[in-house]
């Protein structure tokens, strides 16, 4: 292979935001590499739950995310669509809607606030006693103080997302170097023109994009000014499965402290801690404890599925919760990163603005 090869754009990262960016740019017909130390899923991909919740985990003081958060909802049927046209590969892609509940009065009086935004805010939610709750999820807790019903809501599988785009990056010709780390920016003066990885192979490219999620702001291959203000936030999550194959919920239900997410195939995610932790990913007895027993309070029915998995992984969270994605400031590095708990689901909308942004790149 030669080894002087000239990209448009190298991406740095194969997460679900950095392999949904090359997609888009290989479609626009951008010659593209994606490198990541690991082999995907990668990152915080590998232990996402995949919940798309815009409405549900609305929080208040952040209306930037929330119109981010929603266009990229409205993105995604297509997206999806798409993505498994091309790849032939199901992402396990649902919109069975979300239901959140209140197990005490505390937690009523909370959800209730949040619903006044969501109404106020005119998204589609509706508060509903626990009667019309246990209509719609029979194996709910048999006391709590209802719930806010999100029909447009929905999930997908991460790790099924992460093989689709793999798919699709092969048949667009995009170079993936997997298990292989950058070692160093290639520089031409004060701008960014490629990367060198740990293998001395050298990359120029006329764009860098670093789309290394938690890892990205001690990217020590980048000088420091060029490195974003991302920081790792720790999360840790459970993999349940039922012996039937039907998951104990239909749609994705959570509480104050905890969620559930099922999996057409009969699994159930069960997540997920927040921790300030830096980089430690460990799964602690802790994490693991408070999880089941959020769980358990929530939908009994978990104490008598499997424990399959148990998993950490490392958000990458911002100062004020907003993903970076764009110019960096430093010619020729592109930022797509800083996605904290919303990577999966602002992929598609990431991935449309980064390709917009490089557009005029030559192919």
């Amino acid at each position: 292979m030669n080894q002087q090869r000239s990209y448009d754009a190298v991406i740095v990262g194969g997460g679900v935001i950095g392999l949904s960016c090359a997609w888009r740019l290989a479609q626009r017909g951008a010659e593209v590499a994606v490198v990541d130390r690991s082999r995907p899923p990668a990152g915080a991909t590998r232990v996402a739950a995949g919940m798309l919740a815009p409405v549900g985990e609305l929080a208040f003081g952040e209306p930037e995310l929330l119109k981010l958060t929603l266009a990229a909802a409205e993105l995604y049927p297509d997206f999806v669509a798409e993505l498994e046209r091309g790849s032939g590969v199901s992402t396990g892609y649902r919109r069975d809607g979300a239901l959140h509940v209140a197990l005490d009065r505390d937690e009523a009086a909370e959800l209730r606030r949040t619903h006044q935004l969501q109404r106020s805010l005119g998204l589609g939610a509706e508060w509903l006693p626990p009667r019309r709750c246990r209509d719609l999820e029979p194996g709910l807790t048999p006391s709590f103080n209802g719930g806010v019903h999100a029909p447009g809501e929905g999930s997908v599988d991460p790790r099924a997302l992460s093989a689709a785009l793999l798919n699709v990056l092969e048949g667009e010709g995009v170079e993936l170097l997997t298990g292989v780390a950058v070692e160093a920016a290639l520089l031409d003066g004060g701008r960014v023109a490629g990367v060198r990885t740990g293998q001395g192979r050298e990359l120029p490219a006329a764009a860098v994009v670093l789309a290394a999620g938690a890892w990205s702001g001690r990217a020590e291959w980048l000088p420091e000014r060029a490195r974003p203000p991302v920081r790792p936030v720790k999360g840790q999550i459970l993999e349940l499965r039922s012996r039937d194959g039907i998951p104990p919920c239909r749609r994705v239900v959570a509480s104050e402290r905890v969620y559930l997410v099922p999996r057409p195939d009969g699994r159930l995610i069960v997540g997920a801690t927040v921790e300030e932790q830096g980089f430690d990913a460990t799964v602690t007895a802790g994490g693991v404890h408070e999880l089941l027993r959020e769980a358990y309070r929530l939908l009994p029915e978990v104490a008598e599925v499997e424990l399959v998995e148990t998993a950490a992984g490392l958000r990458p969270g911002t100062p004020d919760n907003l993903p970076l994605v764009g110019p960096s400031g430093t010619d020729g590095l592109l930022w797509a990163t800083g996605h904290y708990r919303n990577g999966i689901l602002l992929a598609p909308l990431a991935a449309n603005v980064l390709a917009e942004q490089l557009e005029g790149a030559p192919a």
